[in-house]
């Protein structure tokens, strides 16, 4: 199996934005090109990551109607949907092409224009990835599942609303320096949490979860170029390489799994991508988690091994996962400020993974950083992946 390396990153810029589908996918793409310096003739084929198109743009195809559009052709075209771990499955398709040897070079791209409906519409639209029979025809959402489990572990733990306000804090604080984030907004304890208006300001979404504690809905794009290992050096910027991936799954419906609190899928993808980069958590410098709500980036912290479980707000409360802690976690604002397009949220977590091993995360840099994880959660811990990358 060959090594892959990351060779190029694009971004648009998350939010409201007045563009469509295929304009913030090829803006993202034609960027991460632009930054590999590469013949586009070159590309070997395209992956597209996409969740709601279907429903929220009534665009599908739209793997066929990029590599059109970005005049590609005939290079082979695909669409990943895999919930909200859509970017990080077409990553992982890309990996193991390229690993194979059937490809050489290829296009990842992931995106998502959600603000083309209303909230309601957006929310009905992400709680279809629930158990149908068992969840979703009782009116369960994906806020829901995050507040009773939020809930149950806050009971358990002994995790009380301002460590949730403190990620959520800490994140705003990144997102202010990421000239990508939907919100680039610094909160306060007092105004999110303590002040009077915060009953206003910062309402229960789901309680114990504020609507401080849940990421934005987002429109935007991200991409990466992979390339084999061995012609990375043809590049122009530091090698990344992909040093290992895991994928793990989880029972479909949250109430048959036997602890609700064990995030089995979440451990066992980075157990997995560890193991294949010959790595170990305490090895990690920069980490990018999957925090739709400020909760699962305390528990993910936990179940990938970084710290030990009931131990994520305690590492918190120390400043440990802060910008200028041990472990940076969400130096790029995280899902809950940088945003989450679905179909883009995992292509963007390597994006700032690479940019940060590159040492071109202007304004949020980790110094020295050579190694950085991701998690990429889809459903509600279903179905995980993870990926380590290392700095040559």
């Amino acid at each position: 199996m060959r090594d892959v390396a990351i060779v190029g990153c694009g971004m648009t810029k998350f939010g409201r934005r007045e563009e469509d589908l295929l304009e913030l996918l090829s803006e993202a793409s034609l960027a991460a090109m632009k930054d590999a310096e590469m013949d586009q003739g070159s590309v070997d084929a395209i992956y597209v990551a996409n969740m709601g198109a279907g429903i929220l743009n009534h665009q599908t195809g739209v793997a066929s109607a990029l590599v059109d559009r970005l005049s590609l052709l005939p290079a082979p075209a695909d669409t990943v949907e895999n919930g909200p771990a859509s970017g990080a499955s077409a990553i992982k398709n890309a990996f193991l092409a390229i690993a194979s040897g059937l490809y050489d070079l290829v296009l990842v791209a992931g995106g998502e224009k959600m603000r083309a409906v209303t909230g309601w519409e957006v929310t009905d639209f992400v709680a279809s990835m629930t158990h149908r029979q068992g969840e979703y025809i009782y009116g369960v959402t994906l806020p829901a599942l995050a507040g009773m489990f939020a809930r149950l572990h806050m009971a358990k733990y002994g995790v009380k609303p301002e460590h949730l306000a403190m990620v959520a804090l800490k994140n705003h604080e990144n997102g202010v320096r990421n000239p990508y984030a939907h919100i680039q907004q610094a909160v306060t304890m007092e105004g999110i949490l303590h002040r009077p208006e915060a009953v206003v300001n910062n309402p229960y979404i789901a309680e114990p979860l504020r609507m401080f504690d849940c990421c934005p809905v987002s429109d935007g794009a991200a991409a990466v170029v992979l390339c084999a290992a061995e012609r990375a050096k043809d590049f122009p910027h530091t090698v990344v390489r992909m040093a290992g991936f895991g994928q793990a799954t989880d029972t479909h419906a949250v109430h048959q799994r036997e602890d609700p609190l064990d995030l089995k899928a979440v451990r066992g993808a980075a157990q997995a991508a560890f193991k294949m980069a010959g790595l170990k958590p305490k090895d990690i410098h920069v980490a990018e988690l999957h925090d739709a709500f400020t909760i699962l980036e305390i528990v993910e912290s936990e179940q990938a091994g970084f710290f030990g479980v009931g131990e994520g707000h305690l590492a918190l409360e120390k400043g440990v996962t802060r910008l200028d802690g041990k472990l940076p976690i969400n130096p790029s604002g995280g899902l809950k400020a940088r945003g989450h397009p679905v179909g883009a949220t995992g292509v963007a977590q390597v994006v700032e993974l690479v940019w940060q091993l590159r040492g071109q995360a202007e304004g949020r840099q980790v110094p020295d950083a050579a190694n950085g994880f991701c998690c990429n959660f889809g459903g509600f811990g279903n179905n995980v992946l993870a990926f380590v990358l290392s700095r040559e």
